[in-house]
């Protein structure tokens, strides 16, 4: 194999594992919001945490639509 070929080669496997690299990362930053999307879900399903649920009031149930 000629020198031309051996750089061509490596030229390749060095844009393979550039690309991998990039996989890599991208997959990191995927997994991180994966987790905190899961995060705010689980902490938040009922919304009290967040202050968007309305406050449980001793009020009489009549006339309520949900």
């Amino acid at each position: 194999m000629g020198e031309r070929e051996r750089s061509l080669g490596w030229d390749a496997n060095m844009t393979e594992i550039a690309r991998m690299d990039e996989l890599k990362q991208e997959l990191e930053e995927l997994r991180a919001l994966v987790n905190t999307l899961l995060t705010i879900i689980m902490e938040e399903a009922d919304g009290v945490q967040s202050g968007s649920a309305q406050p449980i009031t001793p009020l009489p149930s009549l006339g309520y639509s949900m």
